[in-house]
């Protein structure tokens, strides 16, 4: 098992939370930049804001209006369940890059976007710009019969999203985007959703008899990119269950996969950075506990960059 360090709970500040929680609990991505560390849960409408280096109370920075219900199941259902999030580089009318978040596809009311505005200290500033992901995702639902979008990331000139395989038929894969293409259209510049230039199929192999699933990706300096995976003992994109196991995994430039490390299944990690400093690569990891009752983790990896 890899060493993972415990660096602290995901708390926030009181008064933040709707429901008055003082933590999220189901943190599903995470970015880090300028200082910051951006963390999206899927059972939330707001993105959570903390500071890097500290375990201060975080803040939480609405995306969508209305509530939520309390009920857990009525939650699950009303949900965009955001499960990815991306930093995007400079583009016309974001001149210091963006904050992409993306709703998992799996049901209709979870193909939504949030696009963020970000300052030239990384910071979010001005108003969420929603957009609509029915027409990106149509296809893909054609060829999923279970969609979930768990990963997004920029890879080189591609945008890509990983589709999270389960224990049923839905199958792992990369879809890759053609990144100018995929751009236009998110600022409304090109009116006809882009279609993948590719769908990569990918055999992450079994923990346990439970088949690994995607939760995660983030892009390397050197073309290649790492993954998160969890065994999680669920037949569809809907229901819950059991965490037995997670790996941190590379996939090389030729689509190779390697496994770097293998987690302990009491962390179902959800959400990775990587930072890459000389041969190591320092990873920060979130978790998603799957209840409201309990805080999500920020952890921190250190491997040996392969070669």
């Amino acid at each position: 098992m890899a060493d993972l360090q415990f660096l602290r709970h995901l708390s926030l500040a009181p008064g933040q939370h709707p429901a008055g929680l003082l933590h999220l609990s189901a943190a599903s991505a995470l970015v880090r930049c300028g200082g910051q560390l951006y963390v999206v849960a899927d059972d939330e409408l707001h993105l959570g804001v903390f500071a890097e280096g500290d375990a201060a109370p975080g803040q939480l920075l609405r995306l969508f209006a209305g509530e939520l219900a309390e009920d857990k199941a009525e939650r699950k259902a009303q949900k965009p369940d955001l499960e990815s999030l991306a930093l995007l580089p400079a583009m016309p009318g974001y001149a210091q890059g963006a904050l992409l978040a993306l709703g998992s596809g799996s049901k209709p009311n979870r193909q939504q976007a949030v696009l963020l505005m970000l300052d030239a200290q990384g910071a979010v500033q001005g108003a969420p710009r929603l957009i609509d992901l029915r027409a990106l995702y149509q296809p893909l639902h054609a060829q999923f019969a279970d969609l979930n979008i768990e990963g997004a990331f920029l890879l080189g000139q591609h945008f890509i999203l990983l589709q999270r395989g389960n224990q049923g038929q839905a199958a792992n894969a990369a879809v890759r985007f053609a990144w100018p293409a995929l751009q236009a259209w998110l600022l409304g510049e090109q009116g006809e959703a882009p279609v993948a230039d590719s769908v990569e199929l990918l055999a992450l192999g079994e923990l346990q008899g439970v088949a690994l699933g995607f939760t995660d990706g983030a892009a390397l300096a050197d073309g290649r990119w790492l993954f998160s995976a969890v065994a999680e003992n669920t037949a569809d994109s809907y229901q819950d269950g059991a965490c037995l196991g997670a790996i941190i995994g590379l996939v090389e430039a030729d689509g190779q996969l390697r496994r770097l490390a293998s987690l302990d299944g009491q962390w179902k990690v959800e959400g990775l950075a990587v930072q890459q400093r000389g041969e190591k690569l320092l990873l920060s990891l979130v978790t998603d506990a799957d209840d409201p009752q309990i805080a999500a983790s920020l952890l921190a990896l250190e491997l040996d960059l392969p070669s």
